[in-house]
């Protein structure tokens, strides 16, 4: 009888590893489909009203992370090439004591994007989360999403997915921080598979809220 039991929960146990294994595949076949066709550079990156500038960690100080700072840089850019007419900056604010979007906010008005033009999320807990709130919260129906280069794809997909057409801009100038550069991408492959996961379940942010306006006041 005890054989019995071991073979069926060893033949379970194959079957959920193979389950999860085809999961895995599904999920980067997914995100490649995606966003294949809407990845560019700042140079060829087609005009969008509006630019997404995902979170990353900001220091103590209030200093934005060299991460956080090249997705900045990027938005800054386009703003001054005249490629968009304002930015969306979605980070986490759930502590009183840390906050992304106000870190990124300042960064942008300090290097000349004005005040009016910088729109700030402060629910947006993770690329689903941002995403959603652009589309639901923010009314965003197109927009250039700015992040790394090993996360952009995932970003693109979920934004699709909640709505927006977007494209996007992926950066690789902090990739001279390896250590952390190879820790983002061993992270994404599990992220990837969570996107996947969170879009077949119908993921709801953790937070709504009610329709906020002031992303198309920045875009008059």
């Amino acid at each position: 009888m005890g054989g019995v039991w071991w073979r069926r929960i060893k033949w379970t146990a194959v079957a959920l590893i193979a389950a999860a294994v085809v999961f895995a595949a599904a999920s980067l076949i997914w995100v490649r489909a995606a966003s294949s066709g809407r990845l560019y550079t700042l140079d060829d990156v087609p005009a969008r009203p509006v630019a997404m500038v995902l979170g990353a960690q900001v220091f103590a100080d209030g200093t934005p992370s060299p991460f956080l700072e090249a997705r900045l840089a990027m938005a800054r850019d386009l703003y001054h090439a005249g490629k968009i007419r304002a930015v969306l900056v979605s980070g986490d604010n759930m502590n009183f004591d840390y906050n992304e979007p106000d870190a990124m906010r300042d960064w942008l008005i300090a290097q000349g994007v004005p005040a009016h033009k910088v729109v700030a999320d402060y629910a947006g807990f993770d690329t689903s989360d941002s995403c959603q709130r652009a589309h639901r919260i923010f009314g965003a129906t197109s927009l250039i999403v700015l992040t790394q280069s090993f996360h952009i794809r995932r970003a693109v997909a979920l934004c699709r997915d909640a709505g927006i057409d977007a494209i996007g801009v992926g950066d690789d100038s902090v990739a001279v921080y390896r250590q952390p550069w190879r820790n983002g991408l061993i992270r994404e492959q599990g992220a990837i598979v969570k996107a996947l996961f969170e879009v077949v379940t119908g993921h709801e942010p953790t937070h709504w809220g009610p329709r906020e306006t002031s992303l198309d006041e920045a875009l008059r």
